[in-house]
């Protein structure tokens, strides 16, 4: 096994595990602490709400699986509420959140009510990854700036360290739609739902495990 994806009962596990098998790479569904910490490269993914994930993990300890993956430097990925799990805390629950980084995970705060802002909450549909030419994240290696990528979400992180800032997406504001330091990569959007361009970047992810 070369990816192992937190199974934490929560998040369309099957569908990333399916993008990683269409792409030749051989990805395992699991909770089991030594698979995850054995294979070459970990998924986080995770839909639903902040707190009732955040128990999971604790419940089963593996948020302490997660601190030794990011401590040994082991290339990692989460994907939109494993993205959003790695900061401080978040307005969507009362529970701390991973602390992985610093900052807070913000509720989207336009008036959906005017109809010329024409934006909804939640946050559903395609758009686009404006690449940050400072950070160069090794998993866009091949993506053009401006690619449109499937996000479903009503929150999403402010880091308070800008330069982990990998893309922002443009939906009434400037948001960070992914994070990139060293083997850690985050993602608010589903690569796995994303055509073409998601799978790229899951390829990109996959290559760097095999290193």
């Amino acid at each position: 096994m070369s990816i192992a994806i937190i199974d934490y009962e929560a998040g369309n596990l099957r569908s990333v595990e399916k993008a990683f098998g269409a792409l030749g790479f051989a990805a395992k569904i699991t909770s089991n602490p030594e698979e995850i910490l054995s294979a070459k490269g970990v998924v986080l993914p995770g839909v639903g709400s902040n707190d009732a994930a955040l128990l999971k993990l604790r419940e089963s300890k593996l948020d302490q699986v997660i601190n030794e993956i990011v401590s040994k430097n082991m290339p990692f990925l989460g994907i939109c509420l494993g993205y959003q799990m790695l900061f401080e805390s978040s307005e969507e629950g009362m529970l701390p959140g991973l602390a992985i980084f610093k900052g807070t995970v913000k509720k989207f705060d336009f008036d959906v009510s005017v109809p010329s802002s024409k934006l909804s909450i939640p946050h559903m549909g395609w758009n686009g990854l404006l690449l940050n030419p400072d950070n160069n994240a090794p998993i866009y290696s091949g993506i053009p700036n401006g690619s449109m990528v499937y996000f479903a979400h009503s929150y999403y992180p402010d880091p308070i360290d800008r330069k982990l800032v990998a893309t922002e997406t443009d939906y009434g504001i400037k948001f960070c739609s992914s994070i990139a330091k060293d083997n850690l990569f985050a993602l608010q959007f589903h690569p796995e739902k994303s055509g073409s361009i998601g799978l790229k970047i899951l390829e990109n992810f996959g290559k760097l495990c095999l290193k």
